[in-house]
């Protein structure tokens, strides 16, 4: 006799979105789903009967649960859905997962791929990983990933299935999470999905009398109910289909409710008074099993809902024929059900039967069995592996052993922290910290607080580590140190300079005198890192000066505190030397390599890769880099470096390569939400409009870039003169590049940035050598700096230095200069050019180079660019000095269709394109090079042909035309 439903009753509409969720998964529409209620209620019924029918579809499934009740292991409702692809063999898409495989293989072993691959630590990448994963496996058929449960998942897990649910719109994958309607992380994600429009919510209520006739007749199997049930059970249960499963089965059991040959019929009609729980009829079937099947149910539910046969046997000590005859009827009595996760492994059917049987045992019993789980799972487990080591920690609470439990926590908490999981660390190493605390025992305690500071900063509670502070009195001194570090290094992540070199200094008073440098280098590492994010002009002489005696006693300081003392003293020196910086980045991973740091030595391989790109212009040394990155799943820098590359496609003017590579990669960065990545490609988006004078498309991109928070941003030098200089320059605005330099150099000098393309070393020079402010000396002590070493900033150090030598009267020289120049900007063909334009005049001026063919190549170069206004200005420099000029009446495709169907030219278009800077006819004549009179007449064709009533009218007009 059945008395589970077999048939979902009273969830027909329910159902029916679930079905339509899989439909619009199968045609490329993904999206999510939360069946919410309260316990019992049916929500896993319901997603099972989902998931039924996305099976007989042909869609892939992925099936994930969460638990209370056994040990908080991190990401394991998703580790419990990969593994389900494992058990049934459907094989891995390598391909499709490129760098994200080493995240999969840390959850998933079998998918390793002998890499150490990186810890996820972003639970972004994690979450991005699954959605390839599911779309790779749904091979046009679709794929369900069913989360049960998820009221009991970590906070890890639940931060990545927001970023599933956020990102499902595009691919054919569908997911179904069952959670309880109850105040928590789980329940308040679901609200926070639903307001946000990335998933629905499924809200189950308790069946009503009408539904009680057909769901009753589900369980037993029979349509025909004896009278009076129906009323009875619906009013005992209150409409929850889990107590009135539950009560038909104590019924049937105790000979209420019998089965003749008539049908089913209700001996005793007269009320019952129900249990207050359903807990006593949990405990009734459990004892019903006799003596030996009463310890095997106690001996499990003490372990948990989910529980190991052999660990139970371990514990009860029952021969193996036994324990089986009295699994089996347990399994017959609907208590014990077996789990997916394998032979050895079964479940309580429900978190209330493992709740009512350990309520059951006396203070005594729970203890003991709970010691005796702990040894049997030490045991059958050495070292603990996996979730072993939080079970057996709970085991030890259970076994009122307070120190032992704290010492398994923390080892826990070590290696969720170690996986990426912070939050879950944090957890875990809180309960240990409080456990010892209660204990007495500040030596053990001190070690679990170094570790819970750190899980705390990397999971962003600054306000919660520092808070710690206080617990570090009366510990000892060398502990308390390591603490202060712990915290200092909290405060450079946070960017809270004040406190971290508050711990500094707490640090560094309670080192001894003598203290070697073993005992310092950890707080001058940090202190150094903290020097360089400080204010003052000698923070990087400071910074250099703690980093110098870590190097200098490389072999008795730590790996880790190497590398950091080598980063920070190649950072401060490509201020001063490329070749050292690249020297100290070559060592970063040397030292990382030797001590198995592979993130180090991704480091040190892209600080190489960036002097070399910047020196070089060898953009092959990036793409190493970042294929660096990849192999060892370090998403981030991978990222950073496909961002450099874009500013490398800009630069060489391959605009369409760059824009696309801009598109890619800020679609993978919004996704991945790093903010500051994303902020420097709006700056790449600016200027890679600006390198072709579009100044309305510049304007959006600076735009985005304001609202990222520019103001405090060390890209903004580049937004200034990588960006709007050059812009411009491209409209023959002299003076307003002039200008963007001007704030560019007076922001760097405020707050020095690691960005040298502004112009500040290079552009800007050139522009003072054309305006006569710097003499041969003057250009060549500024192009000494490195900054100016770097090719893109070379090329026009070297004609600042040519314009300088031929004023001076040395035009051999400064034809050498410009020679060198030319070979410099090589790769920079927009550059190139808009150099030779501004340095024309004054070669013929002084009598050097070859003004005259730079002019023509220069022309020829921006009017096949699209760029009138310099093209229109070396056409006006050739026709003054005498030289004929080739007639350039194309360009018409320039003019909008708009504007072109009211026949303005080209020539209008070019002026009408200035007016909202709102220049007078004649700042708009000395821009476009042509007569004030033209361009009056220009001006007053465009009133006739728009339909404006006056000039300031057709200003509005251009404004808004450009916007």
């Amino acid at each position: 006799m059945r008395t589970r439903a077999s048939t979902l009753v009273g969830r027909d509409s329910e159902a029916d979105r679930l079905a339509g969720l899989l439909d619009e998964a199968r045609s490329g529409r993904g999206g999510a789903a939360f069946v919410v209620g309260e316990p019992g209620i049916g929500k896993s019924r319901l997603a099972a009967e989902a998931v039924r029918r996305a099976q007989d579809a042909g869609m892939v499934v992925l099936r994930g649960r969460a638990s209370a009740t056994g040990p908080t292991v991190p990401f394991r409702p998703l580790t419990e859905a990969l593994l389900s692809l494992v058990r049934r063999g459907v094989p891995l898409p390598a391909d499709a997962l490129g760098p994200y495989r080493p995240i999969l293989g840390r959850l998933v072993p079998e998918w390793s791929t002998g890499d150490s691959g990186p810890s996820p630590d972003s639970l972004i990448m994690l979450g991005e990983a699954i959605l390839r994963l599911t779309a790779a496996v749904a091979d046009g058929h679709g794929c369900v990933l069913f989360l049960d449960d998820l009221h009991d998942a970590d906070v890890e897990s639940l931060a990545v299935v927001e970023y599933i649910c956020d990102n499902l719109h595009t691919q054919s994958t569908a997911l179904i999470a069952t959670a309880r309607s109850e105040p928590g992380p789980a329940f308040d994600l679901v609200r926070s999905v639903s307001r946000r429009e990335s998933g629905t919510t499924v809200e189950l209520g308790r069946l009503g009398i009408a539904d009680a006739p057909a769901f009753i007749a589900s369980c037993l199997g029979d349509p025909d109910v004896p009278a009076g049930l129906p009323e009875r059970l619906w009013r005992d249960s209150a409409g929850v289909p889990f107590v009135v499963e539950e009560l038909l089965h104590g019924m049937v059991d105790a000979g209420t409710l019998v089965r003749g040959e008539d049908g089913w019929r209700l001996r005793d009609t007269d009320a019952t008074s129900v249990p207050p729980t359903v807990a006593r009829a949990i405990v009734d079937r459990a004892e019903r099993l006799g003596p030996k099947g009463w310890l095997l149910c106690s001996a499990a539910a003490v372990v948990g809902r989910r529980f190991s046969l052999t660990v139970v046997q371990r514990v009860t000590g029952i021969d193996d024929r036994s324990l089986l005859e009295h699994l089996h009827a347990g399994v017959e009595a609907q208590l014990i059900a077996r789990d997916d996760h394998g032979l050895d492994w079964y479940t309580f059917q429900h978190p209330l039967t493992a709740e009512a049987l350990r309520s059951r045992l006396t203070p005594v019993e729970s203890a003991d069995l709970s010691r005796r789980a702990a040894d049997a799972v030490a045991e059958l487990h050495p070292g603990l592996p996996g979730e072993w080591c939080q079970l057996a920690a709970l085991l030890r609470v259970g076994a009122e052993q307070p120190v032992e439990a704290a010492a398994l926590f923390a080892e826990a908490g070590g290696r969720a922290l170690a996986d990426g999981a912070a939050g879950s660390a944090v957890a875990l190493l809180q309960r240990a910290e409080r456990l010892l605390a209660d204990a007495g025992e500040p030596g053990k305690r001190a070690d679990v607080l170094e570790q819970l500071l750190y899980a705390l900063a990397e999971h962003g509670q600054f306000d919660r580590a520092f808070a710690l502070a206080d617990a570090l009195a009366g510990l000892p001194p060398e502990r308390r140190v390591a603490l202060h570090v712990r915290l200092a290094w909290a405060g450079h992540i946070a960017g809270r300079w004040d406190e971290g070199m508050a711990q500094v200094a707490a640090a560094r008073a309670l080192l001894p005198e003598d203290a070697d440098v073993a005992a310092t280098a950890p707080v001058d590492v940090i202190a150094a890192y903290l020097a360089m994010d400080g204010p003052g002009e000698d923070r990087h002489a400071h910074a250099e000066a703690l980093a110098r005696p870590v190097i200098a006693a490389a072999d008795r300081v730590t790996p880790t505190a190497l590398c950091q003392a080598w980063q920070v003293v190649g950072i401060v020196a490509r201020d001063r030397d490329l070749a050292e910086a690249r020297a100290c980045f070559d060592r970063v991973r040397e030292v990382a390599k030797a001590g198995n740091l592979s993130i180090w030595e991704v480091y040190g391989v892209i600080g190489e890769a960036s002097i070399a790109w910047l020196v070089d212009s060898d953009v092959t040394v990036v793409e190493k880099a970042r294929d660096a990155a990849l192999r060892v799943g370090a998403i981030t820098l991978a990222e950073n470096m496909a961002a450099s590359i874009a500013m490398d496609s800009v630069l060489r003017a391959e605009f369409a390569l760059a824009s696309a590579q801009i598109e890619a990669a800020l679609t993978a960065v919004r996704r991945l939400r790093l903010v500051a990545v994303e902020r420097f490609l709006y700056v790449v988006c600016a200027a890679l409009a600006a390198h072709q004078g579009k100044r309305a498309d510049m304007e959006r991109a600076l735009a985005a870039f304001r609202a990222a928070g520019d103001e405090a941003a060390q890209e903004r030098p580049l937004a200034h003169g990588l960006a709007g200089a050059i812009c411009a320059l491209l409209e023959e605005d002299g003076a307003a590049a002039r200008r963007e330099l001007a704030v560019a150099a007076e922001v760097e000098a405020r707050s020095p940035t690691t960005f040298h393309l502004s112009g500040t070393n290079g552009l800007r020079v050139l522009l003072s050598a054309v305006d006569g402010e710097v003499g041969v000396g003057d250009v060549v002590a500024l192009g000494g700096r490195p900054s100016a070493a770097m090719r893109w900033n070379r090329q026009f150090v070297l004609f600042a230095e040519a314009v300088a030598l031929g004023r001076a009267g040395d035009p051999a020289a400064a034809g050498a200069r410009a020679a060198a120049a030319r070979a410099a900007g090589e790769p920079f063909p927009m550059a190139s050019n808009l150099a030779l334009r501004l340095v024309a005049e004054s070669a013929r001026r002084d009598g050097w180079g070859e003004p005259v063919a730079w002019l023509r190549e220069a022309e020829e170069h921006f009017h096949g660019a699209g760029v009138a206004p310099v093209a229109s200005a070396c056409r006006a420099l050739l026709r003054s000095v005498g030289e004929s000029v080739r007639q350039r009446r194309t360009g018409t495709d320039r003019v909008p269709a708009r504007l072109r169907a009211l026949g303005v030219t080209i020539r209008e278009y070019e002026v009408f394109e200035l007016l909202p800077e709102r220049l007078g006819n004649k700042g708009l004549a000395g821009r476009l090079h042509i007569s004030p009179r033209t361009v009056e007449k220009h001006v007053a064709s465009l009133i006739a042909k728009t339909g404006c009533p006056d000039r300031a009218a057709l200003v509005d007009f251009a404004r808004r035309f450009r916007d």
